[in-house]
């Protein structure tokens, strides 16, 4: 079966239970040349988790480049909590390959303000988000050789996956308006933050091994 990303963030302590949960589900259980979770073990243990539609490898992005039927795509958008969007440099590489139908930059920001507007209308957050990779932009030369051992051939030209400051973020998603780009980069990364408690990853306490008598050894 096909896969596709998706993003899941933890609301609350029950949240981050099944959220690790998931993640030792999708290694062990359903591990096929990367770990993978299926739908029906998502919606299992969906209580306290929130699912984004991720990147243009997300099943809505792909459903919308593919022209998938409508009652296909409105479905999909149930299905998630909140929809993303990315800068523009984050996809170009489809435009230097044929196999995808986009050949213009115009033709990515159609496809964002259609996510746009598919959250207008089923009342779905949108969210900018930088997909980030690493942390400042020269930071791209170590995944750069990273890449290029593992064989990719577009290695040397490197998607801009650093982590956007809000003003950059603004600039790149003016093309929505000022009014839509702020709510997109600040109002709603901000509602979905909101969202989510305060949580640790793991036991403040560490739970170390209680062995009898160890202190006397």
């Amino acid at each position: 079966l096909p896969t596709y990303h998706a993003i899941l963030l933890a609301e609350n302590d029950i949240g981050r239970i099944n959220l690790y949960r998931l993640i030792s589900l999708s290694h062990l259980e359903y591990f096929r040349k990367r770990p993978r979770i299926p739908k029906s073990e998502f919606m299992k243990y969906r209580e306290g988790l929130l699912i984004g539609s991720a990147c243009e490898a997300g099943e809505l992005f792909q459903a919308l480049l593919g022209g998938r039927p409508e009652e296909e795509i409105i479905r999909l958008i149930k299905f998630y909590d909140y929809l993303e969007i990315q800068p523009l440099g984050n996809n170009a590489f489809m435009l230097r390959e044929e196999r995808f139908p986009v050949s213009t930059q115009e033709d990515l920001q159609e496809i964002n303000r259609r996510i746009v507007k598919l959250g207008e209308d089923f009342h779905k957050p949108v969210v900018a988000t930088c997909d980030v990779h690493f942390l400042n932009p020269q930071d791209a030369e170590y995944r750069r050789i990273i890449m290029a051992g593992h064989g990719f051939k577009d290695a040397d030209e490197q998607a801009p996956l650093f982590l956007h400051t809000t003003d950059e973020m603004l600039e790149e998603f003016s093309y929505l308006g000022s009014q839509k780009a702020e709510e997109v980069v600040i109002t709603n990364p901000n509602r979905i933050c909101d969202m989510c408690e305060r949580i640790s990853p793991v036991r403040p306490d560490k739970a170390p091994p209680v062995i009898d008598n160890s202190d006397q050894l």
